[in-house]
């Protein structure tokens, strides 16, 4: 399992300026005007390579004082709830606020680590007052400064102590069945596929969206076929809770894909993909899963001559860089393609596993890059002699050249290519690195 930190604090306080530090990206939208975080962030995040996922709790737009407070306690609930360890955000310049004491009240009766960071202190006064928040009573402080970064890298290092390399192994190694998880937006039709699937009625399926509670893992053995399969979904919605179930389905989508090889993302098509279904599918990528791209409620759709092929070629566009999956459109209710679903993640999962062996390898790419030479950079030119496959469950291979920082993203996007024409990478992330030789 991956380990998961929650970012939690009232608005304001420096919590996506702190998530945007530690991804080292702008990813949450970071403003004055309180509560601007509406979407819960998730992304992951690497320090000295202990790799986990980070949530970001966002803020929310207060109607009154109390839906407020008890908005934000259902998020510090879930996040202890469902997070390995909280960093709980303060802010110097505002001092201890009752919201805070309330926050660090519930905190304390959780098992989970707490990180109190005080945010805002950038100067020796600002020192001095923060140490008002050791009556807080958490033995972990800091003091940091999100929008310089000072004090965040001895917070990274406690954050990221217990994550050992056994977890990190762990994480890696295969517990012997294949496993796929199904994930996709509340009511795309999601458990209704694990029944129809398994062929009982496994989950509660209504038309309420959200009506899973936690992802179901179903052990499947039927036609010679045996594999792991993980539902996940949110929670039953009620429209106020539509906030923080959001916020649960997330992390367990995050989770889920954490656990399985090959994700099967789950398309309502008349909707088509959402900008949440691509930071689930680049998460699953970047996490180096395969991954199946289901369109289901295909038989509401009117058809023409090529309805399915523009389709298909719109979603790939949207899917791009990687572009190379396999799609499938398929509907739950009439059974249509389904177990199609099943052959096309096999045979994804095959293809993650793959090995080349070193003269195939060899030979085929070194005719690939015979037939079209790296660019020459700066008056050199670039040579590329060996190519190996690293031993790593993701599809790794490292190319040794005399040149391995000026190789460029259009050259690899080639190489890319040219290795998965030759040998079948279809629904698999490929890494290519480039080493000196």
């Amino acid at each position: 399992m991956s380990y998961t930190v929650a970012i939690v604090g009232r608005p304001n306080v420096g919590k996506s300026t702190l998530f945007n530090r530690f991804l080292e990206q702008r990813k949450a939208i970071v403003d004055d005007i309180s509560g601007v975080t509406r979407d819960r962030q998730y992304g992951l995040a690497d320090w000295n390579g202990k790799v986990f996922n980070l949530i970001d709790t966002g803020g929310f737009v207060p109607n009154t004082e109390d839906i407020f407070e008890t908005e934000i306690r259902k998020q510090v609930k879930i996040a202890i709830e469902e997070a390995d360890s909280i960093i709980f955000m303060v802010d110097v310049a505002t001092g201890i606020t009752d919201l805070d004491d309330a926050m660090a009240d519930m905190l304390r009766r959780g098992k989970k680590p707490v990180y109190v960071v005080v945010n805002k202190v950038d100067n020796g006064t600002r020192e001095l007052e923060a140490t008002e928040f050791y009556s807080l009573g958490f033995e972990n402080n800091f003091f940091v400064s999100s929008i310089s970064g000072s004090g965040t890298g001895e917070l990274l290092d406690a954050v990221t102590e217990p994550i050992t390399s056994e977890d990190v192994e762990e994480a890696m190694r295969d517990s012997g069945l294949p496993k796929f998880a199904i994930i996709g937006q509340p009511n795309v039709g999601k458990s209704s596929l694990l029944n129809a699937l398994v062929g009982e009625e496994r989950t509660i399926v209504s038309d309420i969206s959200g009506t899973t509670r936690d992802s179901i893992h179903t052990h499947y053995k039927l036609f010679q076929k045996e594999f792991m399969l993980i539902d996940t979904a949110g929670i039953r919605k009620k429209s106020k809770e539509k906030e923080d179930l959001e916020f649960y389905s997330i992390i367990r989508a995050i989770k889920a894909i954490d656990d399985a090889d090959v994700c099967m993302i789950v398309l309502d098509a008349h909707k088509g993909i959402t900008a949440q279904d691509i930071t689930i599918f680049s998460l699953a990528v970047r996490k180096g899963k395969g991954v199946v791209v289901l369109v289901n409620k295909w038989d509401l759709v009117e058809k023409e001559t090529n309805t399915a092929r523009d389709y298909e070629r719109a979603l790939k566009q949207k899917l791009a860089p990687f572009s190379d999956v396999p799609i499938l459109f398929i509907s739950v209710l009439e059974k249509t393609r389904i177990f199609k679903a099943i052959e096309s993640c096999l045979e994804v999962y095959e293809n993650r596993k793959q090995k080349v062996p070193t003269s195939k390898l060899n030979e085929a790419m070194l005719a690939a890059i015979a037939a079209y030479h790296a660019p020459v950079v700066r008056g050199n030119s670039i040579k590329i002699k060996y190519v190996t496959q690293l031993p790593t469950e993701v599809p790794s291979f490292a190319f040794f050249t005399n040149y391995p920082d000026d190789i460029k993203t259009p050259y690899k996007n080639y190489l890319e290519n040219q290795l998965r024409t030759k040998f079948k990478f279809t629904g698999v992330p490929v890494r290519i690195f480039f080493r000196k030789k």
